[in-house]
C-alpha cells in the first residue's frame, strides 16, 4: 500500500499513464484530481491564466486537499493509490506535505513541449478537448514554468518517444527505488 503521485503539465499523459499503471497493480485505485474541480457546479474559478485570482488558488488548494484525503483513505483501506493531477511549482511540496500516508512516490511526466503540443492538437481534433485555451499560457510557456519552478524531486521521466506500455514499464521498473519522497 502506497501512493504514487503522477504529475506533469496538461497533455503530458498523466491520465492515460495513471490508469494503465493502476491496472498493473494489485488492489489499486486511480484518483483523478481534476474530478474535484469538476464537482463544483456553480462558482468555479479556473486557474488558467498566469495570474490566477485568490479564489482560483483557494479552490485549487481545496482540490489538492480533497484528493490527498481521498488517497489517504484508500491507502488506509488497503489499496495502492495512483493519484494524478497537475501540480506545478511550490504547490508540489505543499501537496506532498498534505498527504499523511507513506510511502509516497512521485512520478513527474515531462515530455518535450513539441510533443505536448502535438498531443493537444490531436485531442482537440478527435474530441474537441482543449486544455490550452486562448489567453492562457501556451504549451511552451507552461512547460518552461513547470521545469523552472517545480522542485526536482521524485522520478522525472521524458515520455516523449514512449508508448503507454513503455512508460508504464519504465515507471514500474524505477518507481520503488527512484521516486520515493
Amino acid at each position: 500500500m502506497a501512493i504514487i503521485l503522477v504529475t506533469g503539465i496538461q497533455a503530458a499523459g498523466k491520465s492515460t499513464i495513471a490508469q494503465a499503471l493502476a491496472e498493473q497493480l494489485d488492489r489499486s485505485v486511480h484518483v483523478r484530481g481534476d474530478l474535484f474541480r469538476r464537482m463544483v457546479v456553480n462558482g468555479r474559478a479556473e486557474m488558467g491564466a498566469a495570474n490566477p485570482s485568490a479564489e482560483a488558488v483557494r479552490q485549487l488548494m481545496l482540490r489538492y486537499q480533497l484528493a490527498a484525503a481521498t488517497a489517504d483513505g484508500y491507502v488506509n483501506a488497503g489499496f495502492t493509490v495512483v493519484w494524478q493531477d497537475i501540480i506545478i511549482g511550490s504547490y508540489l511540496t505543499e501537496v506532498m506535505s498534505a498527504v499523511q500516508s507513506r510511502p509516497l512516490y512521485l512520478v513527474v511526466l515531462a515530455p518535450r513541449a513539441d510533443v505536448v503540443q502535438r498531443r493537444e492538437d490531436e485531442r482537440r481534433a478527435k474530441r474537441g478537448k482543449t486544455a490550452y485555451k486562448p489567453g492562457d499560457q501556451s504549451v511552451v510557456e507552461l512547460d518552461t514554468l513547470f521545469r523552472a519552478e517545480t522542485p526536482k524531486i521524485g522520478m522525472w521521466l521524458d515520455n516523449s518517444d514512449q508508448t503507454v506500455e513503455q512508460t508504464v514499464g519504465e515507471v514500474l521498473a524505477r518507481v520503488w527505488n527512484e521516486a520515493v519522497v
